[in-house]
């Protein structure tokens, strides 16, 4: 049953949609890209917020100046110790932060790798309140521009199309993302069945979401069927790890299922009973993507394997 908020948001677009389908489709779009609250919901998700926020007291932080506001990146530097050592890029997805992703971020970091977490623009200690695709791929790129170039990535959620995009250079205005190795967990690889879902949540009609479409091109620079993860994966032809649980209610696994036979670069990691939040932090994940994205896996190129 739709929520109350859910139901009173339909209801206004109803009537505007009578009055201007296209004010109703510009309106929705910017509701699309609004960032939620950055404060913890609920007792659970405060303590796991500061236990994160204690891990990071480790990093140094470096803010990215963007074309619009800034991006902060935690680094966590290499152990000493390690002999060669690789750098990887943690991106969060849409309504968390880089706490919420220390125990990916550690583990990868001991395997002696030199590790950075980007929190993208409207969320954790970046600026701003809205967020869409090529600002994310911005944020990105700034990383890398400020870094160097990464050995591999690991993106949740929206942050991994959101690699996906950067990697694709499927905004023109921003030179090429560059990463070794890209992992995917939980990520959309269809922005526009994203897109599409939000309209029928709120009860956009044809005209509305034609507008809605035609703003984000305004926007954003790109078509939404141009928002696709596959197209990229079959350009750029790199090694790719999709890891995504068939239980996963928020980003349903028709979405790392459209990866299947891509690439014989392309393998997938079926993290089935880890759901979509709890995912980030199921040990054999976390030990699968530090291997793959460290180049220490050992596995061929067609293997998929399942953990649960």
């Amino acid at each position: 049953m739709p929520s109350f908020p859910l139901k009173v948001t339909r209801l206004a677009f109803a009537q505007l949609e009578k009055l201007s389908p296209t004010m109703a489709g510009r309106i929705a779009f910017e509701l699309f890209c609004r960032t939620p609250s950055r404060r913890p919901k609920g007792t659970k998700a405060k303590q796991v917020f500061l236990n994160g926020r204690n891990r990071l007291r480790q990093a140094s932080t470096v803010r990215l100046a963007l074309t619009r506001g800034m991006a902060a990146a935690h680094h966590l530097p290499a152990d000493l110790r390690a002999g060669e050592k690789k750098r990887v890029l943690v991106v969060h997805g849409w309504g968390s932060r880089a706490e919420y992703l220390t125990d990916l971020a550690l583990g990868i970091r001991q395997t002696g790798a030199e590790v950075v977490v980007l929190d993208l623009p409207g969320h954790g200690a970046s600026s701003g309140r809205r967020l869409d695709l090529k600002i994310a791929a911005e944020a990105i790129i700034a990383a890398e521009r400020h870094f160097g170039r990464f050995d591999g990535v690991v993106g949740h959620s929206f942050g991994g199309a959101a690699v996906m995009m950067a990697a694709g250079r499927v905004f023109p205005d921003f030179r090429p993302f560059h990463p070794g190795r890209i992992a995917l967990i939980g990520s959309p690889s269809s922005m526009g069945e994203v897109f599409h879902g939000f309209a029928a949540m709120v009860g956009l009609g044809h005209g509305s979401i034609g507008a809605m479409r035609g703003r984000a091109m305004e926007l954003v620079g790109a078509r939404v069927e141009d928002l696709d993860g596959v197209g990229v994966a079959r350009r750029i032809d790199r090694p790719l790890l999709v890891v995504h649980a068939e239980d996963d209610k928020e980003v349903n696994v028709g979405h790392a299922q459209r990866y299947i036979g891509v690439s014989p670069h392309v393998r997938h990691l079926w993290a089935n009973g880890h759901g979509h939040r709890r995912i980030v932090s199921a040990p054999e994940v976390i030990q699968a993507v530090a291997s793959f994205l460290t180049e220490a896996d050992g596995l061929s190129r067609s293997d998929v394997r399942a953990v649960s």
